[in-house]
């Protein structure tokens, strides 16, 4: 006999629900995330906050036009901790958004101006802000998701696993003390997941600027550890694990795909829900170039985000 039954029922078409529903006072207002629509966008750009050199840090608004409201997601620039901005995911920030997602790019304080913590305490904060201004751009916060590359990566796994880290979480949020800066799950292209690896790759091809980069940002050195992803997990700390997507170029030679897979392997292993897919003939920054692996890159992502929100 069957250990399990099965019950019958009546499949209605929607308009009848709809109908139905409406006769009993409930609103169609719900909104479904389907990641192979297509709406045009509203963009616009306000300041999130100020840092401490005063350089004033923005965030980009990338808003579909229609009823809403739309799930959101925060996006983490790359640069090696010490450049870029806002702007450097524009072709994906856009191809997510006008699948129907609020996408919001903000500006992270670069390791010339302050090093670690500072870009992972921005962070933290934007998180938060974001949560609070959500209902601004019609976006909602059911669950909050972040697209991140290379060491905005970085900063988005180290969050994702300790959303209460008390240095990280430094600047207070005056709006909302109870805001906290947890987010469900990340959309990750070429994320340094493990920064002492990454380094001694830069050594071993003497590569001065990106040994730069890494002294740079890591004051004190020993922080290259303490906050290393792949270091954490071997550690065995306590962490949240939510799910992850990591997207990585077969020919990237600045984070090694070897390297990515044994994070990915390790994360499982914790009891996490990591995949990784590797794109052929892609170098570290392929999405940046129109092509057919750039738009499997941002189809990849758009399926996974509608995973995720379903």
């Amino acid at each position: 006999m069957n250990s399990f039954s099965v019950r019958h029922s009546t499949v209605y078409p929607m308009a009848l629900i709809g109908i139905f529903l409406l006769s009993f006072g409930f609103s169609q207002t719900a909104f479904c995330y389907e990641p192979n629509a297509h709406f045009s966008l509203e963009i616009t750009e306000t300041p999130y906050r100020k840092n401490e050199e005063g350089r004033e840090l923005m965030a980009r608004i990338y808003k579909p036009v229609g009823q809403g409201p739309f799930p959101v997601i925060l996006d983490f620039h790359g640069g090696a901790w010490n450049a870029k901005d806002r702007l450097a995911e524009e072709p994906m920030d856009r191809a997510l958004a006008q699948s129907g997602l609020v996408v919001i790019a903000v500006d992270l304080t670069l390791a010339k101006q302050s090093p670690y913590p500072t870009n992972l305490q921005d962070a933290s904060y934007a998180i938060r802000w974001v949560k609070y201004h959500a209902s601004k751009w019609n976006g909602e916060i059911k669950k909050l998701g972040v697209y991140a590359s290379s060491s905005g990566g970085h900063v988005a796994e180290l969050l994702l696993m300790k959303p209460k880290h008390p240095v990280w979480n430094a600047l207070t949020f005056k709006e909302n003390t109870s805001l906290n800066s947890n987010i469900d799950f990340l959309v990750l292209r070429s994320p340094i997941s493990n920064p002492r690896a990454r380094y001694e790759n830069a050594v071993e091809k003497k590569r001065n600027n990106m040994i730069q980069n890494n002294v740079n940002y890591f004051v004190p050195w020993s922080s290259i550890d303490e906050a290393n992803p792949q270091a954490i997990l071997d550690r065995h700390e306590s962490v949240n694990l939510k799910p992850i997507l990591i997207m990585q170029g077969e020919l990237d030679d600045n984070v090694l795909p070897a390297v990515q897979m044994h994070f990915c392997e390790t994360y499982n292993k914790a009891g996490g829900e990591c995949t990784i897919e590797i794109f052929p003939g892609s170098e570290h920054e392929w999405v940046a170039t129109p092509g057919l692996q750039t738009d499997r890159a941002q189809d990849r992502a758009r399926q996974f985000i509608a995973q995720q929100l379903r």
